[in-house]
């Protein structure tokens, strides 16, 4: 008999409240940090997902929390000085899930010159307060770890500081902390319709086996993402005020092509740059590309011009050059961006806008009071936590204040390491230390497991081990850790085992991938699926 999930945790419309303050439309990183945040402050959230957490843009992330450097040449200095002050500030919210990594960056003379270079990491290094990372320094390649894997010809270069996270782990924290304060999430659910009144929406959610519930929310938030205009025109009968530039970014991941623990930035021959970062141990992550998507938010895919365009430019760098062929597993993005009007998609801003509207058609057009409706245009990972702060400051007015701002100094889940390792220090080394005490304490784990799941849930994995691991599903996946994540993180077939909530289908063949399958099937159930002629419009 398949598996149940506790109160808060599951799928579909049947048990969501009828009556709430909030209902979030989308289950990406911002609707999963609002969520939270309203949470937080007292105020009932109702979450709803039309697929799983974390499955389109917040999980097709080039896995990075970072200022954003390239962005410096576009005067974009408000939104770098606000990325990097959320940069520790998440790396001591999540040390399992963010840690710190030191960047190397070749020099190519005929690109952009020594000096721009230096200048712009001086900037970087000094528009935020910064604790924790590194300074950038410049570096001789022919004596640096990182230069054995590049050609000869690159002989000097720059190294700074950024940070790595687990992109779609960190969508599900945020909405394990919604949900542990008191929100409801829903994931499979679609809002197909929703109508504004005076005082309320009145919405209607349909879950994959088409059951309808209605609900009915003081306020509405549209965190729908690249879906965020159609959602408006489509579910809500409103105008949309904002326009959307629907970009691109697609990721190759091949076998390790160097064995130090830097990542690279490679600036491009059309002036862009591309990374090359360490990845689930034994493979390399290699993006992004920016091109404009025409027409609507579909499914984008790696075209075969995008792999030869990532391969051509990393080969430009590395000895031993990238050819589609190695590529092990790809990935595609739509990143939705502000309509900024720039002709470069890369150019395009990567901040965002939260517009909420409280008045609604009337007599006097524009100007009769009505149920409060915030859209979140654009945006990016890094500054997810303060786009969520500000969301929830700007619904505080017409629900009326019941919290205040919390966030800043919170630690989301498994990021309280201090059971384990006592005060904290530093989150590199606190988890280092964490890890350590994780082995001794479980030493029938093996170390590359231990180290997986110290990473994956941080002070929780005590509740994962709580019955002792099981029997073993695939290699290194065991029947506790697949009870854990269908019980508390939404997980409900074995694709978001695989992709999202581990990264284990990058180690497993398709004969275990059908064996851990054919395991979610028998303990869990069909694997959800939206039937054809579903009504599920723009949700």
């Amino acid at each position: 008999m398949p598996e149940a999930a506790p109160a808060g945790v599951g799928t579909g419309p049947a048990d969501a409240p009828a009556q709430c303050d909030v209902l979030v439309v989308g289950g990406g990183i911002n609707g999963a940090g609002i969520a939270r945040d309203l949470a937080g402050r007292g105020h009932r959230v109702l979450l709803c997902e039309r697929d799983d957490l974390a499955a389109h843009t917040s999980s097709a992330s080039t896995k990075l929390i970072h200022g954003g450097l390239r962005y410096l040449e576009y005067f974009e200095f408000g939104l770098v000085r606000k990325a990097l002050a959320e940069r520790e500030r998440l790396l001591r919210s999540a040390p399992h899930l963010i840690r710190p990594m030191r960047f190397v960056m070749p020099h190519d003379p005929g690109m952009r010159p020594a000096w721009m270079i230096r200048a712009g990491l001086f900037l970087y290094d000094h528009l935020a307060s910064r604790e924790l990372l590194r300074a950038s320094r410049g570096v001789n390649l022919r004596e640096h770890v990182a230069g054995e894997a590049l050609k000869p010809a690159y002989s000097r270069g720059f190294v700074y500081s950024d940070a790595w996270v687990d992109d779609a782990r960190l969508v599900v924290a945020n909405a394990q902390d919604a949900a542990e304060r008191g929100a409801t999430v829903r994931t499979r659910t679609a809002c197909i319709d929703a109508r504004r009144g005076r005082e309320r929406w009145t919405a209607t959610l349909q879950g994959i086996d088409g059951r309808r519930q209605t609900v009915h929310a003081r306020a509405l938030v549209n965190a729908a993402g690249p879906w965020a205009g159609r959602f408006l025109a489509d579910v809500a009968h409103q105008p949309a005020t904002q326009g959307l530039r629907l970009v691109k970014g697609s990721h190759l991941v091949v076998r390790r092509r160097f064995e130090h623990d830097h990542a690279y930035l490679f600036q491009t021959t059309d002036r862009r740059v591309v990374f090359a970062i360490p990845y689930e141990d034994d493979c390399t992550l290699i993006g992004t590309t920016d091109v404009e998507q025409a027409g609507g938010p579909d499914t984008p895919r790696l075209d075969s011009a995008e792999a030869a365009y990532l391969c051509e430019q990393v080969s430009r760098y590395f000895l031993r050059p990238v050819t589609p062929a190695d590529v092990v597993w790809s990935y595609a993005g739509l990143r939705p961006l502000l309509d900024d009007e720039a002709g470069d998609p890369s150019a395009v801003t990567r901040d965002y806008l939260l517009a909420l509207d409280t008045t609604g058609p009337g007599p006097e057009a524009g100007r009769e009071p009505a149920a409060p409706l915030l859209t979140v245009w654009g945006g990016k990972l890094t500054t997810f936590r303060r786009l969520a702060e500000e969301a929830a400051a700007l619904l505080e007015g017409p629900l009326g204040r019941r919290g205040g701002p919390w966030t800043r100094d919170a630690s989301l889940p498994g990021g309280d390491l201090r059971r384990w390792i006592g005060t904290p220090q530093r989150p590199d080394t606190d988890f280092i230390r964490f890890v350590q005490a994780v082995a001794l304490r479980h030493p029938e784990l093996a170390p590359d497991t231990c180290r997986r799941l110290a990473r994956a849930y941080g002070g929780r994995i005590e509740r994962l081990l709580a019955d002792g691991l099981g029997g073993e599903v695939v290699p290194g996946l065991y029947e506790a850790e697949l009870r854990y994540l269908h019980q508390h993180e939404w997980a409900r077939s074995a694709e978001d085992v695989l992709w999202r909530r581990t990264k284990l289908g990058l180690h497993t063949g398709p004969a275990q991938q059908a064996a851990l399958a054919d395991w979610c099937l028998r303990h869990w159930g069909p694997a959800p699926r939206w039937g054809e002629g579903a009504d599920v419009r723009a949700a």
